[in-house]
């Protein structure tokens, strides 16, 4: 027979940035080094996240300006590029329970203009296209052996949003065995106190969260090493 006893103590609220340094601090402090055969996965830079009339608009302008500067770095050097979008039946048959709870998904049904991709960030021919009914890149597509038939190791996170299809992309990522690099000047998401506490997560637990910047020196390094081979 059970028995009732004392909860635990609550953890106290963190609120100060020496508070988030303590929690990390011997708990969830380890790092992963990014390898030698990345890609840059861009995840659902979309004109429903774009566009300032659209019922779900992110007003992540800054974002977008970086993601299209990766862009263009990687395929100055050769780095595979992958694109994400959603898409589903007209009533959403395909996007089962994601689709019911949230019924505003219906704005990505087949042939709405919200589920274009922005024109700075267009695929090219040769680059692959997930198309997706879950948060996640992985779920229930071929990312995965995509990713795995070209040898990559490592997946450069950008896109939106930080707390839904890129978490969850990322998290898959790791739980896939690659090493997911969220660039977090290039994801957002429409408040900022939860794209800052998704980052924190993410690098506590899941991912490696850096600067576009230390993205770029990363890239012209393997491509530099890459020349000297």
């Amino acid at each position: 027979m059970l028995t009732s006893s004392s909860p635990p103590s609550a953890a106290p609220p963190l609120d100060t940035q020496s508070d988030l340094a303590s929690n990390v601090a011997g708990v969830f402090d380890g790092h992963l080094a990014p390898g030698t055969r990345p890609c840059l996965l861009i995840i659902d830079m979309v004109q429903a996240y774009l566009q300032p009339d659209s019922p779900i608009y992110a007003g992540i302008e800054d974002a977008l300006a970086s993601t299209t500067r990766l862009l263009h770095l990687a395929r100055r050097l050769g780095v595979p590029v992958i694109h994400t979008n959603v898409e589903f039946v007209p009533g959403g048959l395909n996007g089962g329970v994601f689709f019911r709870k949230i019924p505003l998904l219906r704005i990505f049904e087949r042939g709405s203009p919200l589920g274009a991709f922005h024109s700075d960030l267009m695929p090219l021919p040769h680059e692959v296209v997930v198309t997706k009914q879950y948060a996640s890149a992985f779920f229930g597509t071929s990312l995965a052996s995509t990713l795995t038939a070209q040898g990559i190791d490592t997946v450069l996170i950008a896109g939106v949003s930080t707390s839904g299809c890129v978490r969850a992309t990322a998290t898959d990522a790791c739980q896939h065995g690659f090493i997911p690099i969220v660039v977090k000047d290039a994801v957002g998401d429409r408040h900022t106190k939860v794209h800052e506490a998704n980052l924190f997560d993410l690098q506590a637990k899941y991912a490696e969260v850096l600067s576009e910047a230390d993205v770029r020196t990363y890239l012209e390094e393997l491509a530099l090493k890459s020349r000297q081979a």
